[in-house]
């Protein structure tokens, strides 16, 4: 059998436990199916003394991530820190500069800068590898980098983020408004600290770049996602998808067109009867289309200590096998630099205004949608004895986002909207 292949792991929150609890449990399975033995030679983290379930005694301690990246006595360097830049990026640059292999599950860095580490991985014939950054435990990287090898790839869709998906989930099984959830999971524990990266559909466009990049052939193109994330969704909301059939969830979309790369994580309706639709609480889903394959949908923990670890194992196994592939699929040298582009294909649209009990308030309404040549298909006004505000809720016929959003301008300079309109594109799944 080979010597072993030795582990250097900088962080040690829930996923490098969950490695380590791996490599020291399956040992003789890993070595079995890696041809050589698995080991952890030294590790890293803020605070040596903190009780983590499990035994760091047989380890090295480095308190710097950098330092341990340039051991001279590991193979490879595990980064579970975090963070797009500080101490994360800095040790990856150190592990890749000393010539070793990484495996990251570091979603911001690799959005952002991506294209720089690819880069540098490769003029080394090093491998950079990143399953755990995108889905949890859902293999899509090795998926579409190595099993949809052969196929165009069409379209990418997805619930990226487990904590929208139980936060949209609950408000439309109790019936809950979004302030209350919020609130119970960030008690769980579920939101990241800064919460707006989950509930602000940041960390799932993090993913849906890195997706794009390995899909398009495309350098990573994160700032170019239309973003927006589920603060404003409301239970009339989610009530009122249900009663027509769809389901309200955080989608992320991309796709090549003639114009570029068309990217967007935005709450979205899609039927109920869809795999998307029958998604409940934390679970990730992603749906790849390639012109070969037709539709492929891959479902499954996107977060959590085992399944997390468990896609880092899986990427260090292939490492100790001697497998190497370009970070995104194809040489980081090929990749295009292409044009961000606004979703532009014809779509359905539900919108909820809130309008001031004036004469004259709905006419003004329907006129600048009709002036914009944006047609109604259904309309809904709700009574409000003693409100300020007259809740309306409208369902267009297929027109563009650029169509609506000018009619969404005039209504929002008529005077007539208390609010800003909430407006979410009903997605043909």
């Amino acid at each position: 059998m080979s010597p072993p292949l030795r582990l250097g792991i900088a962080g040690l929150g829930t996923v490098g436990v969950g490695v380590l609890k791996i490599v020291q449990a399956q040992s003789e399975v890993l070595a079995a199916r890696a041809g050589r033995p698995i080991i952890v030679r030294a590790v890293s983290a803020r605070t040596k003394s903190r009780d983590r379930g499990v035994d760091l005694s047989g380890f090295e301690w480095e308190n710097d991530p950098v330092a341990l990246a340039k051991r001279k006595d590991i193979d490879l360097f595990v980064e579970l820190i975090g963070g797009e830049d500080g101490p994360a990026k800095a040790a990856v640059q150190a592990a890749l500069a000393a010539g070793k292999n990484v495996v990251t599950a570091n979603k911001a860095m690799l959005a952002i800068h991506g294209q720089e580490l690819a880069q540098a991985a490769e003029k080394k014939g090093l491998s950079l590898r990143f399953e755990a950054a995108v889905a949890g435990g859902i293999p899509v990287i090795k998926a579409l980098s190595e099993g949809l090898a052969g196929n165009a790839i069409t379209r990418i869709m997805g619930v990226m983020n487990g904590t929208c998906n139980y936060i949209l989930t609950r408000m439309e099984t109790e019936g809950i408004d979004y302030e209350t959830v919020f609130a119970d999971a960030q008690a769980l524990g579920y939101l990241e600290s800064d919460p707006n990266l989950d509930v602000g559909g940041i960390d799932a466009a993090h993913k849906l770049a890195l997706l794009s990049a390995i899909a398009f052939g495309t350098k990573v193109k994160f700032q170019g996602v239309e973003l927006e994330g589920i603060q404003r969704i409301t239970v009339t909301d989610i009530e009122q998808a249900r009663d027509m059939g769809y389901r309200i969830k955080l989608l992320g979309v991309a796709q090549m067109t003639g114009r570029g790369l068309e990217q967007r994580m935005q709450p979205a309706l899609v039927p109920a009867d869809s795999p998307l639709g029958q998604l409940e609480g934390a679970t990730n889903m992603v749906v790849v289309e390639g012109d070969s394959v037709g539709q492929i949908v891959l479902r499954g923990a996107g977060a959590g200590e085992g399944p997390t670890a468990s896609a880092v194992v899986g990427d260090v196994i292939d490492i100790a096998r001697g497998f190497n592939l370009p970070v995104f699929g194809q040489p980081a040298d090929t990749l295009l630099d292409v044009q961000a582009a606004k979703a532009s294909a014809p779509a359905a649209f539900y919108l909820r205004l809130a309008l001031k009990d004036a004469p004259g308030a709905m006419a003004k309404i329907t006129r600048a949608l009709a002036d914009a040549a944006v047609s109604i298909d259904r309309m809904r006004q709700y009574g409000h004895a003693g409100a300020a505000a007259a809740p309306v809720l409208i369902v267009t016929h297929k027109t563009t986002r650029s169509t609506l959003d000018y009619a969404l301008d005039v209504i929002g300079d008529s005077g007539v909207s208390v609010e800003p309109p909430v407006a979410i594109r009903i997605e043909d799944v």
